[in-house]
């Protein structure tokens, strides 16, 4: 490999630092030393993590009879193939798990009694007639104004302007359809509030539907006499998990990186200096880092931060995208102690409900290698954008909530085989109305700072797979000192 530069100006190695060491950041540092190795580039990488540990929302851990408990995602889509690719590319291809084919169905909330999510609704449409016809989830008022979707005009006004979710479904299909279904499942995906989520940012398709069928509700019909699901709420066929947990996922990653990378961990960046060529990263620490390329894989408001004495107009940006905090009450019990039947993948709660948790996913329903023989691991989600004031609770308050609300809802009771409760601060980004204009800006800002890119969930896209996108834009963008026109968040 040459130690020629990319620029030729030097004979050293080009210099790259990551800032963050969650799966964005390693998935950038990971594509930066595979775009070395193809183009035969000699570049030299740096990443940077503020914490103790690698892997950021992700991590996988064993607790006695429980094989796999997470911290954090248990789980990727494939329909966005980056994540999968990724995996493949780690050596991971044949260790991915499907999720399991019974009870691939969703339950929601209705007056204190899980209900089935109607067979083929899909986060906002409903893809077959009968099911929606049958469910107790609405009363007969909203299946009618649900229905009158079928006859309603497009939007008259600017179909550019964008608008929240809840004023889209209100529009389209009514306030009960938005009350008893549609909040709940996008609570489940963003834990945000759909009257401030941004429709084109989140869930840009049904914006889409409208506009080429008019109905929504036609457009989902034609979709489903197409493609026979079978399923209720998310599309669970299409989630995987490497076997052993997302964990294994972020132990191969840090292997290949470390391989090519230096890694350093409890080292935080405090301020981003604009070289006459290149960047200065100065330390907590007091110590400075030159690079010639910087990738800055962190938060929003963590980016701000660092950024605001390169571009006042950038950080005064990133601080305006607002974050959500939430727990994550991973328990587990002798299905003897379960009433219910969880015979389904998950439970997701109603706003209206008036309860203090937002969901509950049956985690050993879904995945195999879960849960002992006779027993269930559940995680239950608190906080949110809808009620931060539950997370700002001490651990052992909502280890309480948590059993208090298993109790009355599923039947659980006895002593649970464990209880850890999982804290994710501001740590799910909030697409709110005008976030992809944000964005935009976002990005016209960066491109005035050459060799500077951003990445992670905060901009285009909050699944692992959008973060592995956003990570792998980034690295193409800037690592080997790619012209910074076609530069963008991902």
């Amino acid at each position: 490999m040459s130690e020629q530069s990319v620029t030729g100006a030097t004979s050293r190695p080009r210099r790259l630092v990551v800032l963050g060491g969650g799966v964005t950041g390693l998935a950038a540092a990971h594509r930066a030393l595979e775009l070395a190795r193809e183009q035969r580039v000699a570049l030299e990488v740096e990443l940077l993590e503020a914490s103790p540990r690698l892997g950021g929302a992700i991590w996988t851990d064993r607790v006695d009879a429980y094989p796999v408990v997470e911290g954090g995602p248990d789980m990727f889509i494939t329909d966005k193939p980056w994540a999968l690719a990724l995996a493949e590319r780690l050596g991971l291809g044949d260790k991915l798990l499907s999720t399991n084919t019974m009870n691939r169905r969703s339950l929601v909330l209705r007056d204190g009694l899980p209900v089935e999510v109607p067979e083929g609704f899909t986060l906002m449409a409903p893809t077959k007639v009968v099911p929606m016809v049958k469910t107790p989830l609405l009363s007969w008022a909203g299946k009618a104004r649900m229905a009158a979707d079928l006859v309603l005009p497009r939007r008259a006004d600017d179909p550019k302007e964008d608008e929240s979710i809840a004023s889209f479904v209100r529009r389209r299909f009514g306030q009960e359809v938005l009350d008893r279904l549609v909040q709940p499942l996008v609570g489940g995906i963003y834990t945000g509030d759909p009257e401030r989520l941004s429709l084109r940012a989140t869930l840009p398709r049904f914006l889409e539907m409208e506009r080429e069928h008019r109905s929504v509700a036609l457009a989902g019909l034609k979709k489903g006499r197409a493609e026979s699901s079978g399923i209720s709420g998310a599309r669970y066929g299409l989630f995987v998990s490497p076997k052993g947990g997302m964990g294994t996922f972020i132990t191969r990653l840090v292997e290949r990186v470390k391989a090519g990378a230096k890694v350093r961990l409890s080292t935080s960046a405090e301020r981003l200096e604009v070289l006459a060529e290149g960047h200065r990263i100065h330390l907590a620490s007091g110590e400075a880092i030159d690079a010639d390329a910087v990738i800055v894989a962190l938060p929003a408001f963590a980016a701000a931060g660092l950024l605001e004495g390169a571009s006042r107009r950038l950080a005064d940006e990133l601080v305006g995208i607002s974050y959500a905090s939430t727990a994550v009450v991973v328990s587990g019990h002798a299905l003897a102690d379960v009433k219910h039947a969880l015979d389904a993948f998950g439970l997701v709660i109603p706003h209206v409900e008036r309860r203090k948790i937002l969901a509950v996913s049956f985690a050993s329903r879904k995945l195999a290698d879960r849960a002992p023989h006779g027993s269930v691991q559940l995680r239950t989600f608190v906080g949110g954008a809808m009620q931060p004031e539950l997370y700002e609770l001490s651990d052992a308050r909502i280890e309480g909530i948590v059993l208090d609300e298993l109790h009355a809802i599923l039947g659980v009771d006895g002593t649970p085989d464990f209880v850890r409760v999982m804290r994710h601060h501001r740590a799910m980004p909030q697409y709110l109305v005008g976030h992809l204009e944000r964005v935009a800006r976002i990005e016209e800002a960066t491109r005035a700072l050459p060799g500077l890119a951003l990445a992670g969930s905060a901009y285009r896209g909050v699944g692992v797979p959008d973060c592995v996108r956003s990570a792998e834009l980034a690295a193409e963008a800037v690592a080997l000192g790619a012209s910074a026109s076609s530069r963008r968040t991902g």
